[in-house]
């Protein structure tokens, strides 16, 4: 049985185990697939997504990724980490449907991408215990979200890999395939632009910010009236 740290690890902290593990895969360990899967499912959708912009073709790249990805799994040496391995495999995919999509002239591009809902930490998120700071925070994630989207195909990959996954520099230019300066020039175009989209927002926005209603606006009332010994 495969270990339960492994099984729930978070992305990247299996890669100092990556061969035990693609051993184990290539013996057809089903615990060992599930556990890949699993570690990498998060940081492969992203990428993928960040190419594509659209839910539902990301999800089915990652699955052509893996089934692609175990049918060669006998290559991998071990000579990159297997999450950079997996993430070339993804983007290459990715990239190869984007080519595929751009020379089908009838095919027409969901002029409002559907958006990635990336996922909120529950240790700081009670939805129950306060809804306007879930409704904010929703608010803040779709404004990053929509920025990102708006991204050129070149800077939007970079940007996912480096600011949403948090993939080094070397990380980014292996799985790439570019130089490390040229990751780095994109980022900082990248940045400049997202910074922009949130800048033209952003103004709106703020009207409706640090909101007193709801649960805390009631709150707030009844232990006025409480102290001023009106019944509540």
């Amino acid at each position: 049985m495969i270990k339960p740290a492994i099984e729930t690890a978070e992305v990247g902290t299996a890669e100092a185990g990556d061969m035990p593990l693609v051993r184990r895969a290539l013996a057809r360990d089903p615990n060992a697939f599930r556990a890949i899967i699993k570690t990498y499912n998060q940081r492969l959708y992203r990428i993928a997504r960040g190419v594509v912009r659209n839910d539902a073709e990301a999800e089915d790249i990652v699955q052509e990724a893996y089934l692609r990805a175990f049918a060669s799994l006998s290559s991998f040496r071990g000579e990159a980490s297997l999450s950079t391995w997996l993430s070339r495999i993804v983007i290459n995919e990715a990239l190869g449907r984007l080519r595929k999509r751009k020379r089908v002239a009838a095919m027409h591009e969901n002029p409002e991408a559907q958006i990635i809902r990336f996922p909120l930490n529950p240790t700081d998120l009670n939805p129950g215990d306060d809804p306007e700071r879930t409704m904010a925070q929703r608010q803040i994630l779709r404004l990053v979200e929509r920025a990102t989207d708006s991204l050129p195909d070149v800077y939007r990959t970079v940007f996912v890999a480096r600011v949403i996954e948090g993939l080094s520099i070397e990380e980014t230019a292996d799985f790439l395939g570019v130089r490390p300066e040229t990751v780095k020039t994109r980022l900082h175009r990248a940045r400049t632009l997202v910074r922009k989209a949130l800048d033209d927002e952003i103004g709106p926005v703020l009207l409706d910010a640090f909101p007193f209603a709801g649960r805390r606006c009631e709150r707030l009332t009844q232990a006025v009236m409480k102290r001023l010994d009106f019944e509540v």
